[in-house]
């Protein structure tokens, strides 16, 4: 981006960029802010980058048609940023940075200006241009729906240090750490205190019998002092909608229902469970930052579940999909080689 590099190494398109200025490094930006020049028109605002480029006004015609095109704005070209919606002055941002051809994009927060329902539209469309033009694009966001639709791999970071690099299907199937494992899915997963036993764990409602090959994948990292079970809200499933097979492999429990939230395809059942929930610092700075209590829980049931608020309910937890941390370190120790 903007910023010079205070070490490692920058590659873009293979060549070394570290000791080129930003303007050199053939990065395009678009931010949250459109930056657009009220008294010029789309088309003007488009084709600035290349006038400044001192382009030829046949070429630069040609590429803002081009551009205007890719984007849907050919009938806007003529009108001025004020007399545009949200979503067609961030289309027009990114139109500016399209028709330099850059070798990559840098993406900082583009849709965080824009509504929930327009949000969505345009992360649809940017998904479409990206595969379009084959550009790679480094798109920042704190929304974690953005990173997991756009990215082909994703890279979370925590005060500034990766915790994790994937695909979106890696990072959710198997993060790294506490921080990953919370902080990617919603609703975020589930964390219960937990103790390892020679067999399995001990869980706040029951005994789990782990699999040998995950004991051996456990007994492979440090022994930890203390672990916190993880378990994603769609692992678990109302006991009486399950088979018998599903049965033997499920610790199933009985809880009070505190809300459902029915969303015609599926239910969101909440509950809590006695005694001292999870805790560890990574826990705390996800819970900091999303208002959860530590001993809220949810599980993602079927829409024929006949849970009820104030309601008992049998819940099925599928065994097979735990997910172990160490609570003083973080690291997933049901992945091997977690980085």
């Amino acid at each position: 981006g903007l910023e010079d590099i205070t070490s490692g190494e920058l590659r873009i398109g293979g060549d070394r960029v570290n000791e080129k200025a930003p303007r050199d490094r053939d990065i395009a930006m678009v931010f949250q802010s459109y930056a657009l020049y009220p008294h010029m028109t789309v088309r003007q605002n488009i084709a600035f980058p290349l006038t400044l480029a001192k382009m030829n006004k046949a070429e630069i015609a040609a590429k803002v048609d081009e551009t205007a095109r890719i984007l849907d704005l050919s009938e806007f070209l003529d009108r001025k940023p004020s007399q545009l919606s949200g979503g067609q002055r961030q289309r027009v941002a990114m139109g500016r940075a399209i028709v330099r051809n850059p070798k990559a994009f840098l993406m900082d927060e583009p849709l965080s200006n824009l509504d929930a329902k327009l949000r969505v539209q345009m992360r649809g469309e940017i998904a479409r241009l990206q595969n379009r033009l084959g550009t790679t694009t480094v798109y920042v966001t704190h929304d974690q729906t953005e990173a997991m639709t756009l990215g082909d791999r994703v890279v979370v970071l925590r005060g500034g240090e990766a915790q994790q690099i994937g695909t979106p299907e890696e990072l959710y199937e198997r993060p790294a750490n506490l921080f990953v494992a919370g902080f990617i899915g919603s609703p975020a997963m589930n964390f219960f205190p937990a103790t390892l036993t020679e067999v399995g764990l001990t869980l706040p409602f029951g005994e789990v019998t782990l699999p040998p090959e995950v004991l051996e994948v456990v007994r492979r990292h440090p022994a930890p002092a203390n672990v916190i079970a993880g378990v994603r809200p769609e692992h678990f499933e109302d006991a009486t909608l399950i088979d018998g097979y599903e049965r033997i492999r499920a610790l199933t429990f009985e809880t009070k229902v505190d809300i459902v939230e029915s969303l015609g395809a599926d239910k969101y059942v909440y509950f809590a469970t006695s005694g001292a929930g999870a805790r560890s610092a990574q826990l705390a700075e996800l819970a900091a930052e999303s208002g959860a209590g530590e001993n809220e829980f949810v599980a993602r049931l079927s829409a024929d579940s006949k849970a009820a608020k104030g309601q008992s309910v049998e819940l099925a937890l599928d065994t097979a999909k735990l997910h172990i941390f160490d609570a003083d370190s973080g690291v997933n120790i049901t992945v091997p080689h977690a980085r």
